[in-house]
């Protein structure tokens, strides 16, 4: 097969591979056509006011001053006196338009909405918007519109500011927040002259939201701890005071408006969110005004072991914590509308001030429109499935949710409230467990195709570097293979079945894709079953015990990096193992110098895994020092060629300016800080010359020598110069220790060369890559190979996630791009934060390939070693992944069930996901029982 054929193929098995996972783990858990249902008793409030304060943390609201007074005075005689508060549990992601999903629609976000920025509606959906008279918003541009584009009809009103508003440089983000006051208070002020405006807010079921980015704003710019962001919420509090009143005002205090204040995520303390540490996770929850309950006195011990209690001062009040998506049916409960039909939220009972008629009719209506998703589930699954291989739910099949809903119709009836309310809940979990069930539905058969495939794939992957690139002793009588014919004709009947089949169930198109790759691939595997019979042949000349070692080494080294995505200081054990190298392979005798350098540079590399991914407090000193280090190590690499192999004269202004913009970049992001630390703004001259540098160094190095070790250092400098500029902190120093160590390993492997009897050394610095390849020159496979193809894996996935990685991008910390930007634009900082986090990956790219280079053995034969072990890590993370449980469920919406986000290499954006489902389970009981 030509490369370029296989080539092809194989990128086509691994895109398959790729969008696998979301077909399978990320699909959207939303269904549509259910009918809206609504509670048939006369609601106690006309009107709903929800406040969101987008970036609040739970303990910036209720802990108490130094002094014991309150920076929230208003919201805290709220929670002592007149209403009812708690804690609200988000959930991953903790970005802005998730939790505004959660609280608005009921349900935890459909993940695809990242392709959109968190900014459009890949999927629509109901809200309490939606189902509302009437809606007025006010605040972000980012939010909003969402929320309006998704109305049916044209009842929800925006009232945005400019997107340039959301400057994390400017000097007052509050402003943000004084403008929705502004415009609020506006907005009434000119409707007692309009009476078209009046009459319509005269109506029942509306809906005011007030959406407050300045605490954001603030907690990015200058720390959650900062006094700008908590003198922020002293001003939400005094602007909500005010709204109240003016809205009281205008309604004659007819005592028909309920109010709900919130956020829809928290902040870490290091100004970031996205992930799941409970400080982004908890935010507060408080109600209050019509049909709310009451301020209650705890009269027994509280079930919540948190000490939050104690340290906000408010043992002595009842708490009621809630999820994110629960403040949904709660509020449609309130103001009358039917509860979103894609939420998945339990109405907190306790928060309601209200008959227990009207409770267990609103929990009868919570029950059956949870209940409506999980039958138009169930009905699409059995549509599309074989009667004698469809399996139903089994604890909540057709006629038990008939006995359900009977039997809590009858129970409210006999006016025998609490029993209903009892079983409502008990159908509500059972319809969202059966929700879940259908939702995986497929997943078991679908993973087994694609792994058959991507197992398929491998195995003749193998099969061709041992028929290409071993030298295997052939032997012509052995090599008579499966007839060709026959099997293709095997191979065309299984595909006709299987294409009948999923024709059949009415299957989607990417069922065909799935379930149809592997054939080809076997019957490719199966035609080259002739080299497995040599491989069998030849094992016996083969020295079998240094191949067993090779083995259990590769093996032991697959588990150590899958098991480094979960628990991230595995990567610190492998680079301490690797440290040991050339004293056990002998060449420390050899090259002492190279074998100590190698040494130092992965034990200093091997830190790197030990900080957190996110977290770090800004330190540009430490940017300034990475700048310095890169400049003193590429000195030093120019100063020890310089007589084997001196620049010439057209090379040296060029390392000259690239150096010199290497000291400028060192300095730019100290320059950079301090301006916005005083609160002047992004220096342009700082911004024109952070996008030169960026846009400079993609094309700088191609003007460099030809030279492997001239190009090399060039392409290092460049790309140094870009990564200071995207740093805050010690993870500058990175790309220099790794270079450090990709030079040192460069040179120890043609010493590793010269060991294994290899003549024809090269210097490095007289190869030049432009000069055409001797094909004499080029070499066999060897068994070193495999470890060579090892080392390169290993660092790219130290290089991916020595410092940040793509999964932690959502939280990253937003400082990193204050040299390109201050203004919010998620696409184009997502773009710098993903090109900051493949630099590192780049460095080892050309590393490995001028390792290729200088080793004399072609760039495809490491490329199939490189790409077996990648594609066995691969699977063995699936598999893992798979004893883990599944990553995306109805119940716990985008959070990777893997570890604690500090303990695994990805950092990836999941905290406690069990424990917190565990937590919210235990909360949710003592909320409704």
């Amino acid at each position: 097969m030509r490369m370029i054929t296989f080539f092809v193929i194989g990128l086509t098995v691994h895109v398959v591979f790729f969008i696998s996972i979301f077909d399978i783990y990320f699909t959207s858990p939303l269904v549509h056509g259910m009918t809206p249902h609504s509670t048939p008793l006369e609601p106690p409030a006309s009107r709903l006011v929800l406040v969101v304060a987008d970036g609040l943390r739970a303990d910036s609201l209720f802990t108490l001053l130094p002094n014991g007074s309150s920076r929230t005075p208003y919201l805290r005689s709220i929670i002592e006196d007149k209403g009812t508060w708690g804690v609200s549990h988000t959930r991953v992601p903790t970005e802005s338009r998730p939790g505004h999903v959660a609280l608005i629609a009921g349900f935890y976000e459909d993940v695809s909405a990242v392709a959109k920025g968190w900014k459009e509606n890949p999927v629509e959906f109901d809200s309490v918007f939606n189902e509302s008279r009437h809606t007025w918003c006010w605040g972000s541009p980012d939010i909003l519109p969402m929320f309006a584009k998704g109305a049916s009809g044209d009842h929800v009103y925006t009232h945005t500011y400019p997107a340039v508003e959301e400057d994390f440089a400017s000097t007052d983000a509050s402003k943000l927040d004084s403008w929705v006051f502004t415009q609020v208070k506006s907005f009434f002020k000119s409707a007692q002259s309009n009476s078209t405006l009046k009459a319509s807010l005269w109506e029942d079921k509306n809906v005011f939201f007030l959406h407050l980015l300045g605490i954001d704003t603030n907690g990015h710019a200058h720390r959650p701890m900062s006094q700008e962001y908590l003198d922020n919420i002293g001003l939400v509090d005094a602007g909500v005071a005010e709204v109240v009143s003016i809205i009281e005002d205008f309604f004659d205090n007819d005592g028909r408006t309920a109010y709900v204040f919130t956020s829809d995520h928290g902040m870490t303390n290091w100004g970031s969110h996205g992930a799941g540490h409970p400080s982004e996770t908890l935010t507060p929850l408080v109600a209050w005004g019509a049909g709310v309950q009451k301020a209650k006195g705890a009269t027994e011990p509280q079930p919540y072991n948190d000490g939050f209690l104690q340290d906000w001062k408010l043992e002595h009040l009842r708490r009621v914590d809630v999820s994110q998506a629960d403040i949904a049916p709660l509020m449609a409960s309130l103001v009358g509308v039917p509860i979103p039909v894609n939420s998945v939220g339990v109405l907190p009972l306790l928060y309601l001030n209200n008959s227990e008629r009207f409770m267990a009719e609103s929990m009868y209506t919570n029950a059956i429109q949870v209940l409506e998703q999980f039958k138009m589930k169930m009905m699409q699954k059995k549509e599309t499935t074989l009667s004698f291989l469809f399996t139903p739910y089994q604890l909540l099949t057709e006629s038990k949710q008939a006995e359900f809903t009977q039997k809590a119709r009858i129970l409210i009836q006999l006016e025998k409230y609490e029993d209903a309310i009892s079983l409502c809940q008990s159908l509500i979990s059972r319809s969202l467990e059966g929700l879940v069930y259908y939702h995986t539905y497929d997943r078991f058969f679908l993973g087994c195709s694609v792994v058959l495939g991507f197992v398929g794939w491998t195995s003749y992957v193998v099969l061709v570097i041992l028929k290409t690139h071993a030298s295997l002793n052939r032997h012509p009588n052995l090599t008579k293979q499966i007839p060709g014919r026959n099997l293709a004709r095997l191979c065309t009947c299984v595909a006709v079945v299987i294409t009948l089949f999923l024709l059949i169930q009415r299957s989607p198109i990417t069922y065909y894709i799935y379930c149809l790759l592997p054939i080809p691939v076997w019957y490719s595997v199966l035609k080259e079953s002739g080299t497995l019979r040599d491989l069998i042949q030849t094992a016996p000349s083969l020295p079998l015990w240094k191949c067993l070692g090779y083995f259990v080494l590769v093996a032991f080294g697959i588990e150590l990096l899958v098991v480094s995505f979960f628990h991230r200081a595995m990567l610190t054990v492998g680079l301490a193992v690797l440290s040991l190298w050339p004293f056990l392979s002998g060449l420390f005798g050899k090259a002492k110098s190279r074998s100590l350098s190698w040494l130092v540079g992965c034990l200093c590399l091997a830190a790197f895994p030990l900080m957190p991914v996110v977290g770090r407090e800004p330190n540009i000193h430490l940017v300034t020092c990475a700048g310095l280090l890169a400049l003193f190590t590429s000195a030093c690499y120019l100063w020890s060629s310089r007589r084997r192999t001196p620049l010439h004269l057209g090379d040296r202004p060029q390392f000259v300016i690239q150096m010199l913009l290497v000291a400028v970049c060192a300095y730019v992001p100290s320059l950079t800080h301090s301006s916005l630390q005083q609160k002047q703004g992004l220096p342009l001259l700082n911004q024109i010359i952070s996008w030169s540098t960026l846009a400079s160094s993609i094309f700088v190095p191609l003007l460099s020598s030809t030279r492997l070790f001239h190009r090399l250092l060039s392409i290092f400098l460049s790309l140094t110069s870009t990564y200071l500029l995207l740093s805050t902190g010690s993870e500058a120093l990175f790309p220099p220790v790794l270079s450090w160590l990709m030079f040192v390993w460069i040179n120890i492997e043609q010493e590793a060369l010269l060991a294994q009897g290899m003549s024809g050394r090269q210097e490095l610095s007289t190869i030049d890559f432009s000069a055409n390849i001797d094909i004499t020159k080029i070499r066999q496979l060897k068994l070193d190979d495999i470890r060579r193809s090892y080392f390169f894996v290993f660092f790219i996935i130290t290089a991916f996630f020595g410092t940040g990685n793509i999964a932690s991008i959502n939280s990253f910390d937003p400082a990193s791009v204050y040299c390109f930007l201050t203004v919010f634009n998620p696409f184009i900082m997502g773009g710098l934060m993903m090109w900051k986090v493949i630099i590192p990956f780049i460095i080892v790219m050309c590393t490995f390939e001028t390792i290729q280079v200088a080793t004399q053995l072609s760039s495809r034969s490491l490329f199939l070693i490189v790409l077996v072990i990648s594609d066995l890590m691969a699977l063995h993370f699936f598999f893992m992944v798979q004893d883990y449980g599944s990553w995306l469920d109805i119940g716990t919406s985008f959070s990777l069930p893997l570890r604690h986000c500090e303990h695994t290499a990805a950092g990836y954006n999941v905290i406690y996901s069990r424990g917190h489902t565990h937590t919210q389970k235990s909360t949710r009981h003592t909320v409704l029982h």
